[in-house]
Order: structure tokens, then sequence, then C-alpha cells
């Protein structure tokens, strides 16, 4: 336990810096809405959000440059079907490539509280850069096996499933698919704690630990 703290008080140290961290973000219990559909395999992140973006040096205005090199009348999120979604249903292995929070920052900032995509014995559903990153920075994925995927993949942009995180169930009409999910990146979500917020539940331990050892400095010779 103490090497724990030892390493949280070390992450204390970067907050004001912390890509991640953002104080508004809400617990997920149930959530329904529309479906945005996208069903491609191999999304990478350079297609999520073009590396020439990453230099911005603020956490707010990626939604408006999600898919920004790809985006057409004829891309799926551009349909007029799919306007107003908040679940995102992709394909396979979402999210490879290189590691970037902003993917994730730009999917949530486009309006989604979660993202669908579909796992199969060949591949995952999401790399697992991208996972973590998503469970950082509070952004809900779902892992579904092909055939419940082709389901709801099949009832298209603007149809409305009901998403509900306690029971680990995604509900569209009369049908209803249980999916996994860590049971710690759960409990974050359904209490609104991206990583730096999990990291400050621990503030009082951290300040005892600080207390005790003192301010850390090079051994003397």
């Amino acid at each position: 336990m103490t090497g724990l703290i030892f390493l949280l008080s070390q992450v204390r140290l970067f907050l004001p810096q912390a890509a991640c961290h953002n104080a508004s973000v809400e617990g997920f219990t149930t959530h329904s809405g529309k479906i945005a559909v996208l069903d491609q395999d191999h999304v990478d992140t350079d297609r999520i959000i073009p590396a020439r973006f990453l230099s911005m040096v603020t956490r707010s205005g990626y939604g408006a440059l999600l898919f920004k090199d790809v985006r057409s009348d004829d891309f799926p999120l551009d349909r007029p079907e799919a306007q107003g979604a908040s679940i995102l249903v992709v394909g396979t292995n979402f999210g490879c490539g290189s590691s970037r929070e902003h993917a994730v920052w730009a999917i949530q900032q486009a309006g989604f509280k979660a993202v669908i995509g579909k796992k199969t014995p060949q591949s995952t559903a999401f790399s697992d850069i991208f996972r973590g990153n998503a469970a950082n920075c509070g952004l809900l994925l779902i892992d579904l096996d092909s055939p419940e995927h082709e389901y709801i993949a099949s009832l298209g942009s603007g149809a409305r499933v009901e998403v509900d995180l306690p029971d680990q169930e995604i509900r569209a009409g009369s049908r209803a698919f249980r999916f996994e999910i860590n049971s710690a990146t759960k409990d974050a979500l359904v209490r609104g704690l991206d990583l730096i917020g999990t990291t400050l539940l621990h503030e009082g331990d951290i300040d005892a630990y600080e207390h005790e050892r003192g301010p850390l400095a090079p051994n003397r010779l």
C-alpha cells in the first residue's frame, strides 16, 4: 500500500498538466440515444484525429475535427440520419495506431457517450492503448461479439438503443445484449471519475504520506 501511495503522490505532481483530467466528467448509469454506424474495421487514430491537430494546446475544439480528413456528405457520420447521435458503432480493432488522448477527446466532444465495437476470434474490439486512454478520460467502450454487433449495426444510424452500465446491457427494442467490462473501469465511469479523479480519492493518504516522508531529495554522499 505504501508503494501505491508513493506512486499516486508522484502522479499528483503533474495534475495541473494532466491531459485527460476533466472536472465535468458525468457519471454513467443508463443512456438512451441514437446510434451512428461507422461499420469499418481497423480505424486508426490518425483517421480519428489527424496528427497535425495534436499541437493544439487546449483540450477544447476537437469535436469538429473528428474524422476531419475523411468527412464528406456521404460519410456515415455526416448523413442526416446520424445527426444528433450519441452512441458510435464501429468495427473491430478501432483506435489502432499511435497513442493520442486527442482521439478520445474528439469522440467525446462530438457528443458521443459510448462506442460499441466488434470483437472477433482474430481481433479485439479496440486497441489496447485506445482502450486505456478511453478509460482514463471517462469514455465508455463496449465490446460485443460479432452476432450481437451485427444486429445493432443492422438497425442503422438513427435507431435508438439504451445502454445500461450498472446491469452491463444494451437494449434495442425487445432484445438485450450483455457486455463485459473491467470492474475498476466500470466503477470509475459510474462515479464520474477520470484517471486524475480516481487518484484524488486517495488525496488524504497522499498528504499523510508526504507529511511523514518529507520532501524528496537526492541522497547526499
